[in-house]
């Protein structure tokens, strides 16, 4: 008998723990299938909201935000590049680069989610891959545009919300609902709107934890 499970990711594209915990993720849910069928859908959080357009050197960024040394997020990063193959997501072994103003993404996973869920899991992986693979501005039009199209979306609509301020309130209504429950850190997996899996866990964590929940008698998730 399979189980179905909602899953709520809150996530931010510029943090590359959300493209090991999206990749470990999908990866136990293969391991369940049969057994559990999810519904992943994808929601906004923003670790730097108020970065500004043209964004900000990497190293710069977390030596201010953590006081991390440069030695110490060359060693991050090389753990993360080592997660991230573990379970099939390709960082550049240069980093990022600069972080960048996520908003405009946010919004076009939001219209995606509401016209097109059936690709909303495409748009965030193309995304993902764009500013961690490729290291490219994810604030800039073209980039994001690019991974509507690589995701089958609809460039021409897409086009036309960047040019509008279309989901703004609705991104920032969702942004601020996950703060004020307590969500300060991502990824964060919300499943049944009851159970919380922090942090990009590996891919037997999120299996264990999804079996478990599936085995609890019937909620309602609305």
């Amino acid at each position: 008998m399979t189980t179905a499970l909602k899953i709520d990711f809150v996530s931010d594209v510029s943090c590359p723990w959300c493209a090991i915990g999206l990749a470990a993720l999908e990866l136990a849910l293969t391991r369940l299938q049969g057994e559990v069928e999810a519904a992943v859908h994808f929601q906004p959080f923003e670790l730097n909201p108020d970065m500004p357009s043209g964004g900000q050197d990497i190293t710069e960024h977390l030596t201010q935000k953590y006081g991390s040394t440069p030695a110490q997020q060359a060693q991050i990063r090389d753990t993360i590049r080592q997660r991230g193959a573990d379970v099939g997501f390709t960082f550049s072994p240069e980093g990022r680069g600069r972080i960048y103003n996520t908003f405009n993404a946010h919004r076009l996973l939001h219209w995606a989610g509401l016209a097109h869920p059936a690709q909303q899991l495409a748009l965030k992986k193309a995304l993902l891959q764009a500013c961690h693979r490729d290291r490219q501005d994810m604030g800039a039009d073209m980039v994001l545009l690019a991974a509507v199209q690589q995701a089958g979306l609809d460039v021409a609509r897409a086009q036309a919300i960047l040019a509008s301020d279309e989901f703004a309130r609705e991104v920032r209504e969702r942004e601020a609902f996950y703060t004020s429950h307590g969500i300060h850190s991502v990824p964060a997996v919300i499943v049944n709107n009851r159970h919380l899996i922090s942090g990009g866990q590996p891919a037997g964590v999120f299996e264990q934890a999804l079996r478990q929940i599936a085995a609890e008698p019937a909620q309602v998730a609305n």
